[in-house]
């Protein structure tokens, strides 16, 4: 887990918090503006400080109001510019898990469809990352950066943030499924966008027991690949629907998406319940006992 700005109980909330918003919209700005990036590397990092980003502004609505959800909107409305590019590359990161099942295809069927799905992200591509977006998401995270130097963030509490916390956690424990083995694609994506949400938010408090956060975002993230890789997996099945790309593979990627399928399911549903074993108001105090606790880690 990358170092980054986080909540201490020797500073200031509302400038450790503006802190996290500055280091958020610069950590995005970096990712459009870096010039030894490929567009698929710079499209993964956009969308992935947008949910950062997305996550954080969840905390504050409670403060910042409307304000705080015109920028969550915006954020996902940026995000969603660049999703057919990242459909390409999901396809392509679910390939790469079918070449472990058990009945798979043949690595020259494997190496076929690949060289069909890099083709399909090459041209997509070509037609999204554009110099005219690339300046327009530049302003827009500008124009968000002006915002944050406006907020009212003197009044905040650690408590405050304790509540936000805990609501995200109870929406992902409501989100698990109730019978895993027959969770749809829906419900899976459900639950991997509240985990996203939980994760980042995690990374707020790591500071308070670094040991403790460490662990908790670790075993988040691995849930959210898991969940991912289901993901990656339903988009190229739907690359295999008559009519589409991979529609000629369609019997023997069935089977291996399926078998694949299973074994993320089964994992992400061990990890999950031990990441959300308690209920959101016990999460909650804890959260806070760790606030009051001050470097409980020292």
């Amino acid at each position: 887990m990358a170092t980054r700005t986080g909540l201490r109980p020797e500073d200031s909330i509302g400038e450790a918090l503006a802190a996290v918003a500055v280091d958020i919209l610069a950590d995005a700005r970096r990712t459009i503006e870096a010039e030894n990036r490929s567009d698929a590397v710079a499209i993964h990092d956009f969308r992935k400080a947008m949910k950062r980003w997305r996550a954080f502004l969840r905390l504050l609505e409670p403060t910042i109001g409307e304000e705080a959800r015109a920028l969550r909107t915006a954020a996902r409305d940026l995000a969603r510019e660049l999703a057919s590019a990242r459909d390409s590359q999901s396809a392509l990161d679910a390939l790469a898990d079918l070449g472990k099942a058990e009945n798979g295809l043949s690595p020259r069927s494997l190496a076929t469809i690949g060289e069909r799905l890099q083709a399909m992200r090459a041209a997509v591509e070509t037609k999204t990352l554009t110099p005219p977006l690339r300046r327009r998401l530049i302003e827009a995270l500008d124009a968000a950066s002006r915002q944050v130097e406006k907020w009212p963030l003197d009044g905040m509490a650690f408590s405050d943030i304790a509540t936000g916390l805990g609501k995200a956690y109870g929406r992902a424990r409501q989100a698990i499924p109730p019978h895993w083995a027959k969770a749809d694609a829906e419900e899976l994506h459900t639950l991997r966008q509240c985990v996203v949400v939980h994760r980042y938010q995690m990374e707020l408090i790591a500071p308070l027991w670094p040991r403790l956060g460490k662990l908790w975002i670790g075993e988040t993230q691995r849930l959210r690949e898991r969940l991912g890789t289901c993901q990656d997996l339903s988009v190229i099945a739907a690359l295999t629907a008559r009519g589409q790309p991979l529609a000629y593979w369609h019997a023997r990627l069935d089977a291996a998406i399926k078998e694949r399928n299973a074994v993320h399911v089964h994992a992400a549903a061990r990890t999950a319940g031990r990441i959300f074993s308690e209920k959101p108001k016990a999460f909650q105090r804890r959260m806070e006992a760790l606030w009051r606790a001050g470097d409980a880690d020292e």
